[in-house]
């Protein structure tokens, strides 16, 4: 890849990039490139995490991540057996990582909580953790339900965890590092003591470094971050000041990219992605280098859905060309595609590469490939 240069008048260096040229660093950088991946953990460490979310209208979503990278050799078993038994990956608020990356968040986990409101609560409520601590370390691993609510004060909301009291307090407990999520039954998590879950080696990484390696591994997973887009949900997109300034042709402000990816050639492929999926996370930047006009409308009315229940965006190359409406019939065992939304007439080779990975993620699912006319 030739990129342009310019120094500032403080004479720091700024790439110039065209639109292209930044939607192939974002492509590679997730692994989405045609040099497939061939190993789980190191895909994962490459991601920064891959992202546990229950729906599985065509298959659970960190599956259909990690099949969308590592292809049909990505058995979802060994997703399993590396959170349950090898312990070489571990889940935190939902997001799996590798688990030397836990050293990462262990000065966080140790500090005070990020709000007064957790932090009141937690201190009227010493008995009850104390309480769910002793039940784990002799009954556990347990499921929320397992668990008594012994709390003297009520977690103060008015949302969706009004009253949940035991679960809130799992999650506290799990983000200070004193249980964790052992395994999972169906989309129930088993909680346990940190110590039965976690290495016993993993140093803890003061605070400040911490935040610099995760800005650095979190550019090194998108290739290139505008550090202006609003923080994410648990997991920002923001980097800080990490890597290379750069401008990108058409587009206003100044970017972060990653200067690892400035000098690699892209060869594209097709993929079906995941609605959460990392390429796409930050719905900004997709909207800015991909110029795609996407939403999740699960939560939508069926008669207001432009493209389906949990449609599926689709990659060929270098940019996202449709989506693909689809549902895994598990009772017939089936894949049925609903409809094909192209963004623009496909050409015979984005037609032929659409097919190619429907036919390999019915495969995959162990069904038959039904198209609906």
């Amino acid at each position: 890849m030739v990129v342009a240069c310019h120094c500032c008048e403080d004479g720091a260096m700024v790439v110039e990039l065209t639109r292209e040229q930044a939607r192939r660093i974002a492509v590679r950088a997730q692994l989405l490139d045609a040099r497939q991946p061939t190993d789980l953990v190191e895909t994962i460490r490459q991601l920064t995490f891959v992202q546990v979310e229950p729906t599985a209208a065509v298959a659970p979503t960190a599956d259909l991540v990690l099949w969308s990278r590592l292809g049909a050799g990505y058995d979802p078993g060994d997703l399993t057996t590396a959170l349950e038994k090898d312990f070489s990956l571990f889940e935190l608020a939902f997001f799996v990582r590798p688990m030397d990356d836990l050293a990462l968040f262990k000065a966080e986990m140790a500090g005070p909580p990020p709000y007064e409101k957790t932090a009141r609560w937690l201190d009227d409520n010493v008995e009850f953790r104390q309480d769910i601590l002793d039940r784990l370390e002799v009954d556990g691993p347990l499921t929320a339900r397992e668990i008594h609510d012994t709390s003297i004060v009520s977690w103060p909301s008015s949302g969706w965890n009004n009253n949940r009291n035991v679960m809130m307090m799992l999650e506290c407990l799990m983000m200070r590092g004193d249980i964790a999520v052992a395994e999972r039954e169906g989309r129930d998590r088993l909680w346990d003591l940190a110590e039965r879950v976690y290495h016993a080696d993993i140093p803890m990484i003061p605070l400040d470094e911490a935040e610099s390696i995760r800005n650095q591994r979190r550019l090194r997973s998108q290739g290139i971050v505008r550090n202006t887009t609003p923080n994410l949900p648990v997991e920002t997109t923001r980097v800080g000041e990490v890597g290379v300034e750069a401008t990108v042709e058409g587009l206003k402000g100044r970017w972060r990219v990653d200067p690892a990816q400035l000098d690699l050639a892209f060869d594209g492929r097709t993929a079906l992605l995941s609605p959460i999926d990392g390429l796409i996370r930050d719905r900004k930047r997709m909207a800015d280098l991909f110029e795609f006009d996407y939403a999740l409308e699960m939560y939508k009315p069926a008669a207001k859905r432009r493209w389906g229940y949990y449609a599926l965006p689709i990659l060929h190359g270098d940019r996202l060309i449709g989506k693909l409406d689809a549902t895994t019939d598990r009772e017939r065992g089936r894949l049925v595609v609903h409809a094909i939304h192209e963004d623009e007439p496909f050409t015979p080779a984005m037609t032929s590469g659409v097919q190619d990975e429907l036919t390999s993620l019915a495969e995959w699912l162990g069904v038959e490939l039904s198209q609906v006319p």
